[in-house]
Order: structure tokens, then C-alpha cells, then sequence
């Protein structure tokens, strides 16, 4: 059952799915969300801005954060590559009176989802088929051969977490995509349209 009221949204899919595209278009779409910036130890792509895009850490600090309690959850996405939600990232967004926005990895989505509950709203963004998915990935052009085959391989063991998350969208046609997401967070969430 889709929360009716939910106090955050989260966005999950697998890599290549087009959730970050989807993210980026509802907070330029909608007013009163605020994007929850993700912490990891993978290194920069291209124009990625350390506390805009994420914060990037060594895996000693991350780890050294993590045994303090300073994450919500946290996940080692890929062998040594830790990404995880600070505490003090939602403690900001809430404290501004905004609506917090994640754009997380699947296990992270869920551990976020069993934490909030009914607060939380789980989307699950799909590509239409693994083929899509594996040519998403490859046209992307940021990531070696070998961490495309990673990527893929976890994708697709990814794609079995779908029935878990409140909803379920399919991501074959970008516009038609963002027209259904808009639709289901202007019927859910109390923000306002830009």
C-alpha cells in the first residue's frame, strides 16, 4: 500500500536505471525538497562536487563515521566501496522544514524504508529490460568495461527487490516516466510545484 502522507521520499533502482536523471527533474520540478546528499568512498565522476553530489570519504573515514553511529545505513555497494545516509544530512533537511529526497542504492532504499516506515515513500525505478539496461550503461561513457560488467551483474540481482518498495516504475520513456512520478508525488506529498 502507498503511504498517503508520506515526510520523505526515496528513489531507488538499479545502476543505469535513470534514477538520478528522475531526481534531478523532480527537484526542478517541485519546491520544498531537499536532496539528501549521499556519503561515499568511491572516487569523483566527471563534474561531481564533493557535498553537492556527495561527500566523498576515505574508506577510513567512512568506517571511523560508521562505528561512531553517524549513518542511518550504510552499505558496501561493491567490493571496498561503501556508500551510506548521515544522520546529520536528514537532521538538516528536516530542521529546514523541507522534505527530504534520496536517490540511494536498492538495500539502502529498503533499510531507509524499515527505519521511516509509513513516513517514507519507496520508489522503485526499473529500466524496461535488462538489454535497456546493459546499453544505459555502456552508452554512459564514464566507467571501464570491467565496471560495467560489475554494475550490470548487480543490476540484475537488483531488479528481484522491486516488489518490496511501495511503488513501481517503469522508466522505458523518459517524459512518460517523469509525468508518472509527478503525478505520484503531487498526490502524495505536500510540495509545491516550481
Amino acid at each position: 500500500m502507498i503511504p498517503t502522507h508520506p515526510q520523505m521520499i526515496i528513489v531507488a533502482a538499479p545502476s543505469g536505471s535513470g534514477k538520478t536523471t528522475l531526481v534531478q527533474a523532480m527537484l526542478a520540478h517541485f519546491r520544498g525538497f531537499a536532496f539528501s546528499i549521499s556519503a561515499t568512498t568511491r572516487a569523483p565522476r566527471g563534474h561531481e562536487v564533493d557535498g553537492q553530489d556527495y561527500y566523498f570519504m576515505s574508506r577510513e573515514t567512512f568506517e571511523a563515521r560508521r562505528d561512531a553511529g553517524d549513518f542511518l545505513e550504510w552499505e558496501e555497494v561493491y567490493e571496498g566501496r561503501y556508500y551510506g545516509t548521515l544522520r546529520s544530512e536528514v537532521d538538516r533537511i528536516l530542521s529546514a522544514g523541507e522534505v527530504p529526497l534520496f536517490d540511494v542504492d536498492v538495500e539502502g532504499a529498503l533499510n531507509l524504508k524499515r527505519q521511516f516506515g509509513e513516513r517514507a515513500l519507496a520508489i522503485f525505478i526499473q529500466p524496461p529490460s535488462p538489454e535497456v539496461l546493459l546499453a544505459r550503461l555502456q552508452a554512459r561513457g564514464t566507467d571501464s568495461p570491467e565496471e560495467v560488467a560489475r554494475r550490470y551483474a548487480k543490476a540484475r540481482q537488483e531488479l528481484a527487490y522491486a516488489p518490496q518498495f511501495d511503488y513501481v516504475l517503469i522508466n522505458d520513456d523518459l517524459e512518460a516516466a517523469k509525468a508518472e512520478l509527478f503525478e505520484l508525488v503531487a498526490s502524495r506529498v505536500s510540495v509545491g510545484v516550481r
